[in-house]
């Protein structure tokens, strides 16, 4: 390992010693072998002074070597804030990482990124919109962006890799740490096709004050930042306030007035969020970048509803079978076998608690 990046490795592996200070003393003294090199009491009038002595602890010198370990395998990085790999737009923020670890293509932070952002547990339209957007970012050329958590996430990435622009996943875990476990075998396509970015140290388990952090960075690293589905109580509308503050542009996907996974992306709007009904919105705003044709709101593979009358008696709001049945004036035996076809040709899709929505528009 080169002793440069051992410095900064030793700095940032000390308990205690968080970024704020970590920059103080690089603002102070220069890179971080010149700042080690002064006396600890020297140190000691810019930092906590325990954290100071603790640089030199046998347990920092561990975690130190664990690191150069890991950064020394294939594809795998550890970016400082001296590289030139690291990502310039992250330098716009108020509080940059000190280091990055990456597994992955490296390359991608270089790229134009947007991020793509929602509900843990968000509706199948929710997902086939996160997925199809992220998609045709990817295909005009933006890399995207998001967390690696369930549900919208997962889809914006998948959308990402998909096309030429591929995907950022970055992570509230240390980078070794597959949060959530059933996220695994998309972070490992993730590690062949995109990239995975963590600021925290090897082994850093899930935290609940770590993801505030991780979202300042998905943004961070993004021109602008699309909430597709979110409730009021969302941790993507901590990423969209992060985007708004900043100077990203922000963008909401508008839903169901009756939907309480569209109350946060109201809310957005209300606030000065733009409005988003397709990738084009975004793609114009945006500027530079233009749609490769790829459907980005309603696919082509989408069946007009005259095609099936029981569509235009859903609409678009959740809907249960009794309500149907009184809309389309049929039984419920006529309305679960035409909902079983819709079901199967992939135009409605079941939700908990025995509803049903269209997918199709």
């Amino acid at each position: 390992m080169e002793p440069g990046l051992a410095s900064w490795l030793q700095l940032t592996l000390t308990p205690g010693l968080g970024p704020a200070a970590v920059r103080q003393l690089l603002k102070q003294y220069g890179l971080p072998e010149q700042i080690l090199a002064r006396s600890r009491s020297e140190l000691a009038r810019f930092a906590p002074r325990a954290a100071i002595y603790a640089t030199d602890s046998a347990e920092v010198a561990a975690a130190v070597a664990a690191a150069g370990e890991w950064a020394a395998q294939p594809g795998h990085a550890v970016v400082t804030l001296a590289d030139e790999a690291y990502p310039r737009p992250l330098l716009e923020i108020a509080d940059p990482p000190t280091l990055l670890y990456a597994h992955g293509r490296l390359e991608l932070l270089a790229r134009p990124a947007l991020a793509v952002v929602g509900s843990r547990n968000a509706t199948a339209q929710g997902e086939r919109n996160a997925q199809s957007f992220a998609r045709a970012f990817s295909e005009a050329g933006l890399t995207i962006v998001s967390g690696l958590a369930l549900s919208i996430d997962a889809a914006a990435h998948r959308g990402g890799l998909a096309g030429p622009g591929a995907t950022i996943a970055v992570l509230g875990t240390g980078i070794d740490v597959t949060y959530p476990a059933r996220n695994a075998s998309l972070a490992s396509e993730i590690i062949q096709r995109g990239l995975l970015l963590s600021e925290f140290p090897l082994g850093t388990p899930a935290a609940a004050h770590n993801f505030p952090r991780r979202n300042r960075l998905i943004c961070g690293l993004a021109q602008g930042c699309l909430v597709v589905e979110a409730a009021l109580a969302s941790g993507s509308l901590i990423t969209a306030r992060a985007a708004a503050e900043q100077g990203r542009e922000v963008f909401a996907i508008p839903g169901s007035i009756h939907s309480p996974l569209s109350k946060g992306c109201h809310a957005l709007i209300k606030a000065g969020a733009k409005l988003v009904e397709s990738a084009e919105d975004v793609l114009i705003e945006l500027g530079g970048f233009q749609s490769s044709g790829y459907a980005t709101t309603r696919s082509a593979h989408m069946r007009s509803p005259q095609e099936n009358p029981l569509l235009t008696h859903m609409g678009f709001d959740p809907i249960d079978v009794d309500a149907l049945c009184a809309r389309a004036g049929l039984t419920a035996e006529q309305v679960s076998s035409e909902l079983l076809r819709l079901e199967l040709a992939g135009q409605v899709a079941v939700l908990p608690g025995g509803l049903y929505q269209r997918l199709t528009c």
